[in-house]
C-alpha cells in the first residue's frame, strides 16, 4: 500500500544566513528522508517589507510579511522556524505554542535561564513537536562516537577536551559588523553552543568549571570610523564532569587558518576517539588492546564499496571512514510530527536545552580573567542576571 504524503505549512522568522539555510533544506529535507509530511513554503518573514518580498521570490516562499505576529497567526502556516537574533525566540516561540504550532528554534533558546526556562515550560504545555539547531552533534561521525561510547568501547571516560574554532576575525582590519555587537552574538554566544553540546552529548553532564574570557581586537574599522567591540573574541574553560572526568574547552573567532574547528578528542580507560569537522567524513578510534590508532571498519550492507560513514560533504579519501548512521536534521523534526512527539525525543527536546547555560552562566560569571571555580548547580539559577548567551544548548 501506497504511504500517503500530507504537506505541512512552513512559517521561518528570519530572512539571514539560517534562514536561507532552513529554507533549502525544508524544500529537501521530503525526498532525502521519504517522509510522510512534505514541507511546503508558506511565508517568511523579514524585518521590513522589501527585504521580505525580494527573500520569498528568492526562496520559493508563496507569501510573505515583515511582522511575526502575522506568521504565526495565519492558519495555512502549521510549524514554525525561528532563525532571529535571540531576544526574539521567547516571544515568537511561547506565541507559537499557545497556538498548538510545532517550534523549531536555532540556538541559544533564550537570553537568560529564566526566558529559557519559561520556553521549556510553554513547549511541554503544548505537548507539540520542539526542537534546537544543534546540527554538528548529529553528523554521521558524532552519531557514531556517541554509539561507540556508550557501548565502551573506549571504556570511562578520563578527559574530553573541545573546540569550536574559525578564523572569520582573525583579521584586526576586518571591517565591523552586527556580530561585534553585543554580548550574545560574541563567540560565547556564536561557537561554544555547539562544542557544550558535543561535550553534554558526549561525556555528560558538566558539574563545575573555571573560564576565562577576552576581547583581542577591541575596536574594529567602519565606513563610519573606528567602531567599539562590545562582546568577547575567545574564551576557555576547564572543566569537571559529574562522571569524574577531567575537560577543557576553547572557543573562537579569531583562530588564523581555522575555517571549521569543531574538533574533539576524547581519551577514555580503554582507548579514545577523535574527530575534526574539517573532514567531517572521518572518525579516528584508538583501542588499547590493539596497541595503536587504527581505522575500525563496520559492515554496512546499504552502501557499497569500502565501510565508511555516509559522505554529508566530499573529504579527503585517503582515511578508512568508519560505517555510522546517517545525518539527521530537519528529518527528526518531521519523523516527530506524525506521531506528536518530539523527534529523536532522547535527545533533541527542550527540556535539555537548559542544562548548557548552566555552564555558560559560570563562565561569564568568571571571565574574563575569572579564576574562580563555579559549582554548575549553585551559580545557575540567577534568573536576574543575564545570561550573555547559550540558553538552549543540551543535548542534541
Amino acid at each position: 500500500m501506497a504511504r500517503i504524503m500530507r504537506e505541512i505549512g512552513i512559517g521561518i522568522v528570519g530572512g539571514g544566513y539560517m534562514g536561507k539555510a532552513h529554507s533549502v533544506a525544508m524544500q529537501a529535507v521530503g525526498a532525502v528522508f521519504n517522509t510522510e509530511l512534505r514541507p511546503r513554503l508558506e511565508m517568511i518573514c523579514t524585518s521590513n517589507p522589501k527585504s521580505a518580498a525580494a527573500k520569498a521570490a528568492a526562496l520559493g516562499f508563496r507569501r510573505h510579511t515583515h511582522d511575526w505576529h502575522e506568521l504565526v497567526d495565519d492558519d495555512h502556516v502549521e510549524a514554525v522556524v525561528i532563525a532571529t537574533p535571540q531576544e526574539l525566540h521567547r516571544d515568537i516561540s511561547l506565541k507559537a505554542f499557545d497556538l498548538g504550532k510545532p517550534v523549531f528554534c536555532e540556538k541559544p533558546l533564550g537570553m537568560s535561564v529564566g526566558e529559557s526556562r519559561e520556553m521549556v515550560s510553554a513547549a511541554e504545555k503544548s505537548g507539540v513537536v520542539n526542537m534546537t539547531g544543534f546540527n554538528y552533534i548529529r553528523t554521521p561521525a558524532s552519531q557514531l562516537a556517541r554509539q561507540l561510547i556508550a557501548s565502551g568501547v573506549i571504556g570511562e571516560i578520563t578527559y574530553f577536551r573541545g573546540e569550536h574554532t574559525e578564523d572569520f576575525f582573525a583579521d584586526p582590519d576586518e571591517p565591523a559588523t552586527w556580530r561585534n555587537q553585543g554580548r550574545s552574538n560574541g563567540t560565547m554566544g556564536d561557537l561554544s553552543p555547539h562544542m557544550i553540546n558535543a561535550a553534554l552529548a558526549l561525556a555528560g553532564p558538566i558539574q563545575s568549571l573555571c573560564a576565562d574570557i577576552q576581547t583581542v581586537h577591541e575596536q574594529r574599522p567602519s565606513d563610519d570610523g573606528p567602531v567599539t567591540v562590545t562582546n568577547d573574541d575567545h574564551a576557555h574553560f576547564m572543566c569537571r564532569f559529574e562522571s569524574g572526568a577531567m575537560g577543557a574547552l576553547h572557543f573562537s573567532r579569531i583562530a588564523t587558518g581555522r575555517k571549521m574547528g569543531y574538533i574533539y578528542e576524547i581519551s577514555g580507560t580503554k582507548g579514545a576517539i577523535r574527530f575534526n569537522q574539517e573532514d567531517q567524513n572521518a572518525l579516528w578510534l584508538y583501542e588499547a588492546k590493539c596497541g595503536a590508532i587504527h581505522p575500525r571498519f563496520q559492515a554496512d550492507p546499504h552502501r557499497s564499496g569500502a565501510s565508511r560513514l555516509p559522505a554529508v560533504l566530499p573529504g579527503p579519501r585517503s582515511w578508512n571512514r568508519l560505517s555510522g548512521p546517517d545525518y539527521h536534521r530537519g528529518e527528526g523534526f518531521f519523523a516527530g510530527h506524525r506521531n506528536r512527539q518530539t523527534g529523536l525525543a532522547d535527545i533533541s527536546r527542550w527540556h535539555v536545552g537548559q542544562s548548557d547555560c548552566r555552564g555558560i552562566m559560570a563562565v561569564a560569571r568568571t571571565g574574563p580573567l575569572g579564576r574562580d571555580q563555579r559549582n554548575i548547580e549553585n551559580d545557575y539559577d540567577d534568573q536576574n542576571w543575564q545570561c550573555p548567551v547559550l540558553v538552549g544548548c543540551g543535548i542534541s
